[in-house]
C-alpha cells in the first residue's frame, strides 16, 4: 500500500521522537563567555546584553562555581581594561599582575576543574581598539604576533588551560605554539578563532569591553576588515582552519554562529580537530529583544538555535545562553 515509507511513524509521540533523535545537547557542550572588571563586589549589567554582566574577580569566581555545579566545564574570559592602561603596544596584556592574570589564578584556585580559555588579542588593551599594534596606518601583523606570544605565555603562567587567539593575525598559531613550548607549557592548548568574520553581530560585545575601533589623530582603519574575514567567503574559512591546524591549533572556531552554519559544516568536514562555534552577542541580543516584546518564545528559540549549532558540527558552543540552557536541561 502506498506509501510504504511513512516518516510520520517516527514522529508519532515524544517517546519515539526521543529514540531516533540524531542530536542532543548537554551542559558540557557549552562554554560561557565572561567579562571581568576591576574592583571588588562589582556587578554591572551590559545594556545591550540583558542578563550578562561585567563582574569583579570575587563575583566572577562565585559565578564560575555556580555554573560548574550546573555541568558547564569551560569558560572563555575577557577583561575590561582601564583607559589609563591602554596604549599602542598592548603591554598591559602580559602584566603578570594584570586583571586577566589575576582572574585566571583566582578562578583556577577556586574551581580547578573548570577549563579556562582566556582571550588572546590586543583590542581591550589598545588605545585604538584594534586587535594588534598600529603602524603605517594599519595593524602590523608580525610585531602583533610577538606581543600575542608574551600575552599567551603570561596566561599559561597564571594557570590557563587553553589560550584563545581571536586576533586573526597570519601565522600567530605557530608563533604561539612555539612560544608556549619554549616557555615550558607544551600542555597548554590553543583554541584558535580560525574563521572569524568581520561581522556586524559583534556590537554588544564591543559595548561590554569598550573595544570598538575609535577615532584617532593617527590614520587607522575604522573597521577590522583587513584581518577579519569577508562574510561573502566560504572557501577562505576552510583554508584558514586548515592552516591553523597545521600550525598547531588543538581546536578551531567559527564565529559568528547561527548566520554561519554552512561554514561550521564545511570546517567540520575539513579538519580533524574539535570545532568550536561562538554564538555571538548580537545573536543573543536579538533573541532577548524579540522575547521581551513577546514576538518569540525565548526558551524555545534559545534551545532550537543551540541544537542547530550542535547539529551543524559544533563540538563546543561558546554562548551567552550557557547558564540558562544548562538550567533548562536540568529540569
Amino acid at each position: 500500500m502506498f506509501p510504504l515509507q511513512r516518516g510520520r511513524r517516527l514522529r508519532t509521540n515524544e517517546s519515539i521522537r526521543s529514540l531516533v533523535r540524531e542530536t542532543s545537547l548537554s551542559p558540557s557542550d557549552f562554554m560561557f563567555p565572561m567579562f571581568i572588571a576591576e574592583g571588588e563586589n562589582v556587578e554591572v549589567e551590559i545594556g545591550s546584553m540583558p542578563g550578562i554582566f561585567r563582574r569583579s574577580i570575587d563575583l566572577t569566581v562565585k559565578e564560575v562555581q555556580e555554573i560548574y555545579a550546573l555541568g558547564i566545564r569551560a569558560i572563555n574570559i575577557y577583561v575590561k581594561v582601564s583607559e589609563n592602561l591602554k596604549d599602542n603596544t598592548g603591554k598591559e596584556a602580559w602584566n603578570k599582575d594584570g586583571l586577566m592574570q589575576n582572574a585566571i589564578r583566582a578562578i583556577k584556585t577556586a574551581c580547578p576543574e573548570m577549563i579556562v580559555m582566556p582571550d588572546v588579542a590586543l583590542d581591550p588593551y589598545s588605545i585604538y581598539g584594534h586587535d594588534g599594534i598600529i603602524a603605517n596606518g594599519d595593524v602590523e601583523n608580525d610585531s602583533t604576533n610577538t606581543a600575542l606570544v608574551k600575552m599567551a605565555v603570561s596566561h599559561a603562567e597564571a594557570g590557563a588551560d587553553f589560550v584563545a587567539p581571536s586576533d586573526m593575525m597570519d601565522g600567530r598559531v605557530l608563533r604561539l605554539r612555539e612560544g608556549l613550548d619554549a616557555a615550558g607549557y607544551p600542555n597548554v592548548g590553543i583554541m584558535s578563532y580560525s574563521a572569524k568574520y568581520a561581522s556586524a553581530f559583534y556590537g554588544p560585545f564591543r559595548d561590554a569591553l569598550d573595544s570598538a575601533p575609535r577615532e584617532s589623530d593617527v590614520v587607522i582603519p575604522m573597521d577590522k576588515k583587513t584581518y577579519q574575514m569577508d562574510y561573502a567567503n566560504r572557501i577562505e574559512a576552510i583554508k584558514e582552519a586548515l592552516w591553523d591546524v597545521e600550525e598547531g591549533a588543538d581546536m578551531v572556531m567559527v564565529k559568528p554562529g547561527i548566520a554561519y552554519l554552512d561554514i561550521v559544516r564545511e570546517v567540520k568536514n575539513a579538519v580533524n580537530v574539535p570545532v568550536t562555534v561562538y554564538h555571538v552577542s548580537g545573536e543573543y541580543a536579538m533573541i532577548k529583544a524579540a522575547a521581551e516584546r513577546g514576538w518569540l518564545d525565548h526558551d524555545k528559540i534559545m534551545m532550537e538555535q543551540l541544537m542547530c549549532i550542535k547539529r551543524a558540527g559544533a563540538s563546543l558552543i561558546s554562548t551567552y545562553f550557557a547558564k540558562e540552557a544548562a538550567i533548562l536541561l536540568s529540569k
